[in-house]
């Protein structure tokens, strides 16, 4: 099975057809995607100006998404590499515990769902690497009552997702499924109120 450096190169071979390139980066996606396989997708289609079923796209576009999607992946690398050298130095000490860094990296090890969107139509505006910049360093602060990548506070609790975590605080405005680490006591009570007041409210009518 091909490697995502690899699929990297047939996207960018000229000598591919370009349906081949596309099917690529597609397969880019199953290695990375931060936000899951299809608002990754949907996401560097709109950032690159593709249509995300367009199957004979304009190869400098595609060769556009291709680059904002290796940009995240190195910053989620290096990231690893940091958190790896962490945990060494921790256990180096005695600390054994897990922490709520370490139970986020668990369930994003791959590279896949690091920052999962609640709908693959509804993704952050900002780059795929900034996204991953804030979130992580979101995960390395103290929390706080705004979501990480668009500093919005209309957060809503959500359960029923497509994939884990199966509930959580979701970001109305940008679409991420908020790490609940991140976000103080008040702000994840506000989120299941935000997330029943609608309801509360027509019952009452």
């Amino acid at each position: 099975m091909a490697g995502f450096r690899a699929l990297a190169r047939e996207v960018r071979n000229p000598g591919n057809t370009i349906a081949l390139r596309r099917t690529s980066l597609r397969k880019c996606l199953e290695r990375f995607a931060p936000y899951g396989h299809r608002a990754t997708w949907h996401h560097l289609c709109a950032r690159a100006g593709l249509a995300p079923d367009d199957r004979a796209p304009d190869p400098v576009r595609l060769i556009r998404a291709l680059e904002e999607l290796e940009e995240a992946r190195e910053v989620w690398l290096a990231y690893e590499v940091e958190f790896a050298g962490r945990r060494r130095r921790e256990k180096h000490d005695g600390i054994r515990q897990p922490s709520a860094l370490d139970d986020w990296h668990r369930n994003t090890w791959g590279g896949c769902d690091i920052v999962p969107c609640a709908s693959p139509d509804l993704q952050p505006h900002a780059r795929l690497a900034d996204v991953l910049r804030r979130v992580i360093d979101a995960m390395e602060s103290a929390p706080g009552d705004c979501c990480p990548v668009c500093a919005q506070e209309r957060i809503e609790w959500r359960t029923g997702l497509e994939r884990h975590p199966w509930e959580g605080p979701v970001c109305t405005d940008c679409g991420i499924v908020v790490p609940v680490a991140v976000l103080t006591p008040a702000a994840l009570a506000a989120a299941r109120r935000y997330a029943f007041a609608p309801r509360y409210a027509d019952a009452v009518a």
